[in-house]
């Protein structure tokens, strides 16, 4: 989580929502990505999806059922998707968002019949700096 935290506090500086995530794979780090809608003009470009793509291409495979996903934010519908997609066999995130999330918020993605995969789920992991960074970005904003 502190490599997902540090690329959190990274997107921040560069004017982007600060989430981070990282694909680890038998307590080896494989992608670490930060958000970057803005940057790479792309709404998909979310810190989840980055680091997806980046682990999938390593390993030359769509499927990462081996890997876990640590993510500074509780995935929006789309990342879960995606996280169901790859196969994660374990979710690690910190803080919820109430907003956005999909996971245990909105949609609660992975509950749906519909969902054909469901990572296990670890929520509040490193909670308080990811919800603090979160917490700094919108307020020197508004």
């Amino acid at each position: 989580m502190r490599l997902a935290l540090a690329a959190a506090a990274d997107a921040a500086t560069r004017g982007e929502v600060p989430v981070g995530a990282a694909v680890v794979r038998d307590g080896r780090v494989i992608a670490v990505a930060a958000n970057a809608p803005r940057t790479l003009h792309d709404p998909t470009a979310h810190a989840e999806m980055l680091a997806i793509r980046e682990a999938a291409r390593i390993f030359g495979r769509e499927r990462l059922e081996d890997c876990d996903l640590w993510v500074t934010l509780e995935p929006c519908a789309m990342c879960a998707g995606a996280i169901a997609h790859a196969r994660i066999a374990r979710l690690y995130w910190g803080a919820g968002d109430a907003k956005g999330g999909a996971v245990e918020h909105g949609p609660r993605f992975f509950t749906q019949p519909t969902c054909h995969h469901r990572p296990e789920l670890y929520p509040g992991i490193g909670e308080a700096e990811a919800g603090g960074l979160l917490r700094a970005f919108f307020r020197a904003r508004r």
